[in-house]
């Protein structure tokens, strides 16, 4: 059977973190957390903002930032994550997802603090998280928020990065794709869920892929997200329609036409 696409970026992965540990110890990444203040890099609730929207009836938008993928290939040639950042938030984005992983996306954990020194907008590190190394990692750079996507890790070492999460203070989105993903999902009670509408290990997006998991998670109380695939104005009004999920995570569709897309007048 061959080696899956997410399983191939998780072995990178592991190899870039032993790495890195070399170079930055947890110690030092605790003494980073605790001056960011002083170098203008503050933390926001990336779960309250989203949560609030909810309360008050509106549609939320994570806007995605990311130079590539392996399924869309070089989206940006001249790729300046905090322009984009502020772009987002003069359209009135509601938090970002910044691209940290650098083999398949070639983003840069950096990016996370260029785009939180130029934009005060909650920022979720969008990394493939195997390590709780990677959490304080994340937190470091101005991280808010982390993605624990559950077909990469083990139950074990989800609750290990949950926990690692909150101890941070960070909000944390628990990513699924099967039915069988988000029974597991509904035992992070602090957790925003996102049904990710690609399969990560085949790279396929089936937008149906939402409503086929929405009726599992209906009733966890943290605010869901439908991610991936979502290509319209259309679509995203017509999931929120058929649905409770008010907070949609968006992409490539986002970046190809900044200027003038339809989908931030739902903002």
């Amino acid at each position: 059977m061959a080696e899956n696409i997410l399983q191939k970026i998780i072995n990178n992965r592991i190899k870039e973190i032993e790495k890195q540990k070399y170079l930055l110890s947890s110690e030092i990444l605790q003494d980073q957390i605790s001056q960011n203040d002083m170098y203008g890099i503050k933390y926001y609730d990336f779960k309250n903002k989203i949560s609030n929207n909810i309360k008050d009836g509106k549609i939320s938008i994570i806007g995605e930032i990311k130079k590539a993928s392996p399924s869309a290939g070089v989206i940006i040639e001249k790729y300046f994550p905090q322009d984009i950042a502020k772009i987002y938030k003069s359209k009135n984005i509601t938090c970002l997802s910044v691209l940290a992983e650098k083999e398949y996306f070639l983003g840069d954990m950096m990016d996370i603090s260029f785009c939180k020194q130029q934009c005060d907008l909650p920022i979720l590190c969008k990394d493939f998280f195997i390590d709780k190394y990677q959490v304080l990692y994340a937190r470091s750079k101005g991280a808010d928020a982390i993605l624990i996507i559950l077909a990469g890790v083990s139950e074990s070492l989800a609750n290990e990065l949950y926990e690692q999460a909150l101890k941070l203070n960070m909000s944390v989105i628990v990513e699924v794709h099967t039915v069988e993903e988000a029974k597991k999902a509904l035992k992070f009670k602090e957790a925003l869920i996102g049904i990710n509408n690609r399969n990560l290990k085949t790279l396929k997006t089936d937008i149906n892929t939402t409503y086929d998991i929405y009726d599992v998670l209906i009733n966890h109380k943290g605010p869901l997200i439908s991610e991936s695939g979502i290509k319209t104005k259309n679509e995203l009004l017509e999931l929120s329609n058929k649905t409770s999920i008010k907070t949609f995570l968006i992409g490539e569709s986002l970046l190809k036409d900044l200027d003038n897309n339809s989908i931030f007048s739902v903002l």
